[in-house]
């Protein structure tokens, strides 16, 4: 982000969300910034401007031949299945992704692509479970082919859980083989990758095209990005003109966007160690335990004693710029978020926040 509104000056640490909390203010402070530096290129309804120097910046940091701005997220998935699945009606989804969750049986319903759940409530479903599902299509009496195999990692309802690197590849080579194509709904892929230390570069190689949200993570408004080759990606500004998301300025958001995406891997892979050191010495307290999740990415699972007084422990943490997430059944057991709010403070002050905190509300029963 820009010097004048980089994270080290806000001093609030959040341990929820994925990047710093941002209202319609801090938008428009950091337009006016961005202004002042350089020209906001205008777009003609997401075509030109700063939304094709986002496009290019894009796709060069996913390692794909083009890159192409969508509104949002829900349409940038639904338009690169549907491109990928082409005349075969038929999409392989992991049953927890957002694509089957949440998006009202949209493919099904805009798009006539028959999603086809794997993995039940499990984050991934592996190559087993794929090809056991394409021999029982195969015994069918009509034929049916699949046309796309998509990933969602990480899976923001599994508290963020990630599908293991080799087991992707497993996954993606065996649908280039089979000639099917591949999404991977990388919502949070920058995030991912700071967990793993495996690049985004490389996580999205093994895919036909990919999805980056803009939003959650880097500081725009909205808006995502869909990237892959030039031949996948040409034209496709018309279908997304089609689907009613061809908005008439995209400019500033996009260029929100690649300001807030420069650096923001660098800050996040920092953020994750100094997590883990601070976690480690607050595991020494004997009221708190803060655990990894199993092929987690940036969310960890929290224990407080039944000891403390929920109310006061939050309250006194706010006070002090620590601020939680929304606990309304004051809940022992929640988790928490390290986005790169977390180099706001030493280690030692928020190490000091929570000793203070914890030893100061402890009612023993």
């Amino acid at each position: 982000m820009s010097a004048k509104f980089m994270d080290e000056e806000n001093g609030d640490i959040y341990f929820f969300g994925d990047g710093t909390p941002i209202n319609n203010k801090s938008h428009l402070e950091r337009l006016s910034t961005l202004a002042e530096n350089s020209l906001i290129k205008e777009d003609n309804y997401s075509l030109g401007g700063s939304v094709a120097e986002l496009e290019a910046f894009m796709s060069t940091l996913l390692g794909k031949e083009e890159a192409v701005f969508m509104p949002t997220g829900t349409l940038a998935n639904h338009l690169a299945i549907r491109k990928l699945a082409g005349t075969r009606k038929r999409a392989f989804v992991p049953e927890q992704s957002h694509i089957y969750q949440d998006s009202g049986d949209a493919l099904q319903n805009l798009s006539g692509i028959n999603l086809v759940p794997l993995g039940g409530n499990k984050p991934y479903f592996d190559l087993s479970e794929l090809t056991d599902s394409l021999k029982k299509a195969k015994t069918r009496r009509v034929k049916n082919p699949l046309g796309a195999v998509v990933i969602e990692s990480p899976v923001r309802r599994s508290q963020g859980r990630v599908m293991p690197f080799d087991e992707m590849k497993k996954v993606t080579d065996f649908c280039r083989e089979e000639k099917i194509g591949t999404h991977l709904d990388g919502a949070r892929l920058f995030l991912m990758s700071a967990a793993t230390g495996i690049s985004p570069e490389k996580y999205v190689h093994l895919f036909d095209t990919v999805y980056v949200s803009l939003w959650k993570y880097f500081g725009a408004p909205f808006g995502a990005i869909v990237a892959g080759s030039q031949e996948f990606c040409s034209g496709l500004y018309h279908e997304r003109r089609m689907f009613g998301g061809g908005l008439p300025s995209a400019s500033f958001a996009a260029a929100l966007a690649l300001d807030g995406s420069k650096n923001f891997l660098e800050k996040q892979v920092k953020a994750m160690k100094v997590g883990e050191s601070l976690f480690k010495r607050l595991n020494s307290h004997k009221l708190i335990r803060i655990l990894e999740i199993p092929n987690g990415s940036n969310i960890f699972e929290t224990h407080v004693s039944p000891d403390v007084d929920m109310d006061r422990f939050y309250s006194y943490l706010s006070t002090h710029g620590i601020q939680m997430p929304l606990n309304t059944d004051k809940s022992e057991t929640f988790f928490i978020n390290i986005n790169h709010t977390l180099l706001n403070k030493p280690i030692s002050k928020i190490e000091n926040i929570f000793f203070n905190a914890l030893d100061q509300f402890c009612e023993p029963t």
